[in-house]
C-alpha cells in the first residue's frame, strides 16, 4: 500500500507511531548505551512528543476539511520548535573547544533553580555536554532530529491537503 495515498487518519497515525518509535529510540540511546541526554536534547524531545500529541489526536478526531488545519497547525509547532532546538544544538556541537560555553547544571537542577523563562535562555545559550559528538551512522543526534523533524511536518502538511476520510 502507497502510503502517499492512505487516508488522513492513517498517515496520522503513523506520524504518531513514528514519534513514538524516535523517543523510543531516545530512552534507548539513554538508558542502554548509556547517551545521557543534555538540556538541548531533552527538548528536542519535547518537539517529538508534542509533535505526536497532535498526529494522535489528529488520527483519533480524523476532522474533514479545514479543521485538519488545526492539528497539522500543533504538528508544525512541535516541528518548529524541535528544528530551532536542533539547529542551535547542531551550531554547538560545530564550535572549536576553545569556544564552547561552559557546562551548566542538568536540566532538573536548572528547573528547581530558576523560572522557566530563565532555564530556557540558559539552555539556549549552550553548556559544555551539548557540545559532545556522539554519531549515530555517521551522523551526531541532532542531525537525525532535525531531519526526522523536517520530514514529519512534510508528511502532516501532505496528509492534511490530500482530500479523504
Amino acid at each position: 500500500m502507497n502510503p502517499l495515498h492512505w487516508s488522513y487518519r492513517t498517515t496520522f497515525l503513523a506520524g504518531f507511531v513514528l514519534c513514538a518509535g524516535l523517543l523510543g529510540f531516545a530512552f534507548y540511546a539513554q538508558y542502554v548505551w548509556a547517551m545521557i541526554p543534555c538540556p538541548l536534547c531533552i527538548f528536542q524531545r519535547i518537539g517529538f512528543m508534542v509533535m505526536g500529541l497532535f498526529f494522535l489526536a489528529g488520527s483519533i478526531h480524523a476532522p474533514r476539511s479545514g479543521a485538519r488545519w488545526i492539528y497539522t497547525a500543533g504538528v508544525l509547532l512541535g516541528a518548529l520548535w524541535g528544528i530551532a532546538v536542533a539547529g542551535r544544538h547542531l551550531w554547538i556541537q560545530s564550535l572549536p573547544a576553545d569556544e564552547v560555553p561552559s557546562c551548566g547544571g542538568d536540566l532538573g537542577y536548572l528547573m528547581s533553580a530558576f523560572p522557566f523563562a530563565k532555564v530556557l535562555k540558559l539552555v539556549f545559550t549552550g553548556s559544555g555536554e551539548c557540545a559532545k559528538v556522539e554519531p549515530i551512522l555517521g551522523l551526531p543526534m541532532p542531525a537525525w532530529t532535525l531531519l526526522w523533524f523536517i520530514a514529519l511536518g512534510i508528511w502532516a502538511v501532505l496528509a492534511t491537503r490530500r482530500r479523504g476520510v
